[in-house]
């Protein structure tokens, strides 16, 4: 028992941020790429499917056809929903690391959708950099052995 007891210290003293536990912020940011990635994908479907529901303001410098908008939301929307269920799931770092890339992306491309729809992209954008937050923050702690 007491080489047991050693052996947690020793862990708890040099962490590997590769198998860390998973954190409450880590798990926050899983299920909001998940959440994130589903509004993502409709608004996609919406764009794709009805160009009648969005607005088409006049010259916005980046004006592109809706379709092709509703392609990029789709794209992000599936990789969005892939990157949570992998910090779900594993919660690796390079899970981690895909994560803060989609979602950095995914907000980014949402302030692009501002003109269109601008609640919605609006509160993708807040769930986006939450997510990135979530992910940033809750890998450090885990990495000191704090897990919340």
């Amino acid at each position: 028992m007491a080489t047991d007891a050693g052996g947690s210290q020793a862990a708890r003293a040099h962490p590997d941020p590769w198998n860390a536990a998973t954190s409450g912020r880590t798990v926050l940011a899983a299920v909001l790429m998940i959440f994130g990635g589903a509004m993502a994908f409709f608004e996609g479907i919406a764009a794709v499917a009805s160009d009648d529901l969005f607005v088409v303001t006049r010259h916005y410098l980046f004006e592109f056809s809706l379709t092709g908008w509703g392609w990029v939301h789709l794209i992000l929307g599936i990789a969005l929903i892939a990157a949570g269920c992998a910090v779900l799931f594993s919660g690796a770092l390079w899970a981690r690391y895909f994560g803060i890339t989609v979602a950095g992306l995914g907000a980014f491309a949402n302030f692009l959708w501002l003109p269109y729809y601008p609640l919605w992209a609006l509160v993708l954008i807040a769930v986006n950099i939450l997510v990135v937050w979530a992910l940033c923050t809750g890998a450090h702690h885990e990495a000191e052995g704090r897990v919340l």
